[in-house]
């Protein structure tokens, strides 16, 4: 029997309703659960993401020293540029979108509350031919 399983993974924001609505988009994904401090959603691969009421929370600074990553997020992408214009659309703000060196390619950027993820590129994987 395993004794810990995943859960959600929560953000504090002071109007998680807004930040739910980014996230619903971007993810594609459907409301779960609401209540007054707190909407849940999950996206249509499983991820579950929760938007929890701070209204003392503080964004991140990255890249600043200063109160800089709490935690991010990492999202799989097949194209960097329309996930971009997306994001941009939405609400989002680019941090750092130059090509890094080494294997990846990734773009950070915030979302409209100023939690930082990261877009990965990940290329489309063909279907086996038999």
């Amino acid at each position: 029997m395993t004794l810990v399983t995943a859960g959600v993974v929560v953000l504090d924001c002071a109007e998680p309703e807004k930040l739910a609505a980014f996230y619903k988009e971007l993810l594609v994904a459907e409301e779960t659960d609401t209540n007054a401090n707190r909407v849940e959603i999950r996206g249509t691969d499983g991820i579950r993401m929760a938007f929890r009421r701070d209204v003392s929370a503080t964004p991140p600074s990255w890249p600043r020293p200063e109160n800089s990553f709490q935690v991010h997020l990492d999202f799989h992408v097949e194209d960097l540029d329309e996930a971009e214009r997306r994001i941009i659309g939405l609400g989002g703000r680019a941090l750092e979108t130059k090509d890094p060196s080494g294997p990846f390619e990734e773009r950070g950027y915030s979302d409209p509350a100023g939690h930082s993820f990261t877009l990965r590129y990940a290329a489309a994987t063909a279907p086996k031919q038999d």
